[in-house]
């Protein structure tokens, strides 16, 4: 129980941390720019303020009903896979992130009909925001620890059946 609880608390802590750092730079780009408008920050890096009615990246813009039934699975999903590897070390920090990404993008769509979106890199990549970084890191995150727990279970069953036949042969 107390791993339960620690592995909910230490989610729950970077969920707010999304929540509050992603609304927080929104509300700075929308009272400091222009709708459109682009600021040069970094070379190859802008800041733009852009409103995406759609899913990630601008795609099915005015689909707000079927992204929040899909998300709302989605993080269903996720939520039963933590409960049952609570215990795996780090399972909090993408639940966190991605719970807290889209939190923060749904607070939007509730807001304002649509995400937005501020940070512009070059290569043509469309505008995102702190909630889309963080659910992108924490499924990369997400995918890497699942990748390691099959791996150490690969390695402890082949650990296992090396044991039953230096057994056998003894």
């Amino acid at each position: 129980m107390r791993i339960l609880r620690m592995s909910v608390v230490r989610a729950a802590l970077v969920l707010g941390v999304v929540v509050v750092a992603d609304q927080l730079s929104k509300r700075a780009v929308e009272n400091s720019i222009a709708p459109g408008e682009e600021q040069n920050v970094f070379p190859g890096v802008s800041l733009v303020y852009s409103r995406n009615h759609g899913v990630a990246f601008g795609l099915q813009p005015g689909s707000n009903a079927g992204v929040t039934v899909l998300i709302g699975l989605a993080l269903a999903v996720l939520l039963v896979y933590f409960v049952r590897h609570r215990s795996d070390p780090w399972m909090w920090l993408p639940t966190g992130m991605l719970f807290g990404g889209a939190i923060g993008n749904l607070i939007d769509r509730i807001r304002h009909g649509g995400v937005t979106d501020f940070i512009k890199l070059p290569l043509g990549w469309p505008p995102f925001n702190i909630a889309d970084a963080s659910i992108t890191l924490g499924v990369v995150i997400l995918f890497l620890l699942i990748d390691h727990r099959r791996h150490r279970r690969r390695r402890s069953e082949i650990g296992q059946q090396i044991g039953q036949q230096k057994g056998q042969r003894e």
